[in-house]
């Protein structure tokens, strides 16, 4: 048996063709910090992650640098391997330790004072906290895994990427067994913590690495009055002992009331912070992450190809992107498939709201064009497709989608492997 995935392949649209679909682009207009947020995909230009080659920072970052490591050496003077974070030691003076450092100067904007005050509240709140082993523990919250925090591949820059939703607390029984009283409470902040640092195992912690993770949030259901208490204690404590290792934080499905919801947990964030936020309104999830996650990577909930069935599968198979023009209908063709074999592919639109279909087309004069998939209507939260057909002549598989009802543009995306028979 064999697989491949390089059949010839060609994309027809009804108006033009998928290479001429240009880009929209937002019109400029004048909002306040929420409603432009929430505009849709865009991100703050004002915020550029940070490199940490010490040979380019400015004269001032180096002196302040090296300021830091005196005040901590000194600070530390009669337990030096106390001051160590994810089994760095900070006294090290090696790039790693200056990885952590440099995350605690630019959070306090290079004050050496207030960046010391931090790194030694966080070394002595590790501690207490138990943090260094946190992974070892077993907190009892299955039911939790992969729904409402949990990391799940990278972005295309390769950073983890962490999810987030909390959905499933507008059951108030579900929100009482977590949240019933402060014990609960205490012990989901330490399961959230223990999510956190997954994320943060992989990380390099060198010059020229992954340094910082993305994440994903979901307010889609969001209990917004019953979570006011555990959302700002997680911001609170994820901003005082996690500084600068989130790249961006992506709000997806934000609902209407989001500014009520931002007023209530910004006065916990720093204006830095609030640079790496992207916010997303209900219905745009995938048009915003796949500007920043590759489809394979992004779960099918949002918009993506990635189901938990194919975790144990290896890396998933690359996708293809494209976009659908409002009032286009486009024909995804894969030729080059012969007899007896087996065509497996997923395609994903976000947002779907348009008809989809799906057909074998033989190469013989006279063969009949076989329906493997009826036309039908895919409604705007459906999953990504995934299906299979064997081909008893050879041909070509022909995925159909037409948008030709909507006015919107649409991300979208597809996949497929080709394995041909065994027997010959």
């Amino acid at each position: 048996m064999m697989d491949t995935a390089s059949s010839p392949l060609s994309l027809q649209s009804q108006k033009t063709s998928f290479q001429d679909l240009p880009e929209a682009s937002p019109k400029p207009y004048k909002k306040g910090f929420v409603a432009t947020l929430m505009g849709g995909a865009s991100t703050n230009p004002s915020f550029k992650e940070d490199n940490y080659f010490v040979s380019l920072l400015r004269s001032s970052e180096k002196k302040a640098l090296q300021e830091l490591k005196e005040k901590l050496k000194a600070s530390f003077e009669d337990s030096p391997s106390d001051a160590s974070m994810w089994g760095i030691p900070l006294l090290g003076g090696d790039d790693k330790a200056d990885v952590i450092l440099l995350n605690f100067l630019r959070a306090r904007d290079f004050r050496v004072g207030d960046a010391l005050h931090m790194l030694v509240k966080c070394l002595a709140w590790r501690k207490e906290f138990g943090a260094d082993t946190i992974l070892e523990e077993d907190l009892g919250f299955k039911e939790l895994e992969g729904v409402i925090a949990y990391m799940q591949g990278y972005d295309k820059e390769g950073h983890p990427v962490c999810y987030n939703a909390y959905g499933m607390f507008k059951d108030k029984e579900m929100y009482e067994r977590v949240f019933g009283d402060e014990e609960k409470l205490k012990k989901f902040l330490r399961w959230r913590v223990q999510v956190l640092e997954r994320g943060i195992k992989v990380l390099h912690f060198k010059p020229g690495g992954v340094n910082s993770l993305i994440q994903v949030t979901d307010l889609k259901d969001m209990p917004k009055r019953e979570l006011r208490v555990a959302s700002n204690q997680i911001l609170s404590l994820f901003q005082d002992n996690y500084p600068e290792m989130v790249a961006r934080k992506i709000f997806i499905n934000v609902p209407w009331y989001f500014s009520m919801l931002y007023s209530m947990f910004s006065p916990f964030l720093t204006q830095r912070t609030k640079s790496k936020f992207v916010i997303s309104k209900e219905g745009n999830a995938a048009e915003t992450l796949y500007k920043f996650i590759r489809p394979e990577d992004i779960p099918v909930q949002y918009g993506g190809l990635k189901r938990p069935s194919d975790l144990p599968n290896g890396p998933p198979k690359p996708a293809s992107e494209f976009t659908i023009k409002g009032g286009e209908k486009v024909n995804i063709q894969i030729e080059g498939i012969e007899a007896g074999a087996t065509i497996t592919w997923d395609i994903v639109v976000g947002g779907w709201d348009l008809e989809y279909s799906a057909e074998f087309v033989p190469n013989a004069e006279g063969s009949y064009t076989i329906a493997v998939e009826k036309p039908r209507k895919m409604g705007a939260s459906e999953e990504a497709i995934h299906n299979s057909f064997t081909s008893k002549e050879s041909g070509k598989m022909v995925l159909s989608v037409d948008n030709t009802a909507s006015r919107r543009k649409k991300v979208a995306a597809y996949r497929y492997v080709v394995r041909k028979s065994s027997t010959i």
